[in-house]
């Protein structure tokens, strides 16, 4: 941040589901990687102006409400436990804020995310600015410090990459289990259990994401989350699941067969994304860039689409004129990290970012033919395959953390099978 700087990072609340019962508690990800601190209602303030380095801001202990929501580690919690040079109670923010800012010269804050605090920072500040024509120095600079901190977050180190093998791991036996269940007649949402119930076996918070179990035509719509359908016998059903482990999130999609046999015009479409996945994980490697990868897998999904009767045209005149939109309407990656959709800059200087060592990105072309598409082969309507796996770039090449998870079609069908 440079000397001089106050930077101020806000958690998480609490989330109201209805009337007085609220969502599990899920600390912000900014405020996660910073502190550690998984509780609610706390403020980290970061500085380089001569006074404490980490100062946390928190809930203070409190017998009564501890008696119904569990243990606060309060201001003495946060100095022993996460480290804290200085702690206070978050009631008194108001009261420690101008200390805070005193001798600050640059401040690093996201307004709009917290109207309260934005209130309070502005009216110290102007009362700063005001005094300045006493001799002190106003605040010069205000910066986002997310233009700082999400490029820390892009570059994983190996604490945090090992973290994430873990989650692959137990996704993957998330995945087999529910791969199990995918037999005619039984409900979208047993599947979603079993995946559920392995997340939480395993140590896991639970899904990293609204898990997505879509049977039949329900593969071909992108977020379907419903999950509440008989699984349709001689049809296929979409798995996007992952665990989210210590706050990290693992994200995988495989498609399989209801009952354990592709039928043929299944197998045709799940053969073209498979190869177009193949050519994406082998273009995977430092400084190539998500925008290379995504035209290689792009390049093998339309020559398929070809094949299939969906487009018609040179892969070239289908890629220019996005005819096969209908069908692939997405990216084939995106980051990931401490969010399913990580953060990090796509591009620099106008171009899309090479990739370098630490950064873990998924790979996931799909192919999607809606149930009412009027000039699709009629064979091929209804049916959705995607297949996602989690990658990270390392000095020789990369690593697939998701590899072990089976994909080839007999893989898939002995599964289902057994």
């Amino acid at each position: 941040m440079g000397p001089g700087a106050v930077a101020f990072f806000v958690g998480a609340r609490e989330v109201r589901r209805s009337n007085d019962t609220h969502y599990p508690f899920r600390q912000d990800s900014d405020f996660w990687y910073l502190t550690g601190f998984d509780h609610p209602d706390a403020l980290a303030v970061l500085r380089t102006d001569g006074g404490p380095a980490f100062t946390l801001l928190v809930q203070p202990r409190e017998p009564e409400a501890e008696t119904w929501t569990g243990y606060r580690p309060g201001p003495e919690g946060a100095r022993a436990d996460y480290g804290a040079d200085d702690a206070h109670s978050i009631r008194d923010l108001e009261r420690e804020l101008p200390k805070l800012l005193e001798r600050a010269e640059r401040v690093f804050h996201v307004f709009g995310t917290d109207a309260e605090l934005d209130r309070m920072l502005l009216g110290r500040l102007e009362e700063r600015r005001q005094r300045s024509r006493l001799g002190l120095d106003a605040v010069s600079q205000f910066v986002d410090p997310r233009s700082i901190l999400h490029e820390m977050r892009l570059r994983k180190s190996e604490a945090e990459l090992e973290l994430m093998r873990r989650a692959a791991d137990i996704s993957d036996e998330a995945h087999r289990e529910a791969a199990r269940l995918a037999q005619p007649g039984r409900n979208e949402y047993e599947l979603e259990a079993m995946l559920d119930y392995v997340f939480r076996r395993r140590g896991g918070s639970g899904p990293a994401y609204a898990s997505i179990v879509g049977g039949g035509a329900n593969a071909t719509v992108l977020h379907y989350i419903r999950n509440d359908q008989p699984l349709p016998s001689g049809a296929v059903v979409l798995i996007d699941a992952g665990v989210e482990l210590e706050g990290y999130a693992s994200d995988v999609t495989r498609t399989y067969p209801i009952g354990g046999r592709f039928e043929a015009p299944q197998r045709d479409v799940y053969d073209v994304v498979l190869e177009a996945q193949d050519a994406a994980l082998e273009a995977c490697a430092p400084g190539i860039t998500l925008e290379e990868i995504h035209d290689r897998a792009l390049r093998v999904l339309v020559e398929g689409m070809i094949r299939l009767g969906l487009v018609s045209g040179s892969v070239d005149e289908v890629v220019a004129d996005e005819s096969y939109r209908p069908f692939y309407m997405h990216r084939t990656s995106h980051w990931l990290g401490l969010d399913v959709h990580d953060v990090g800059a796509y591009s620099q200087a106008g171009k899309p970012r090479v990739l370098e060592p630490g950064m873990v990105f998924t790979v996931e072309p799909g192919l999607y033919v809606p149930a009412h598409h009027e000039t699709a082969p009629e064979s091929l309507r209804g049916i959705g395959v995607r297949i996602e796996d989690d990658v990270v770039v390392t000095a020789g090449g990369c690593e697939n953390l998701t590899a072990a998870i089976p994909k080839q079609p007999a893989e898939l069908e002995a599964l289902v099978q057994g």
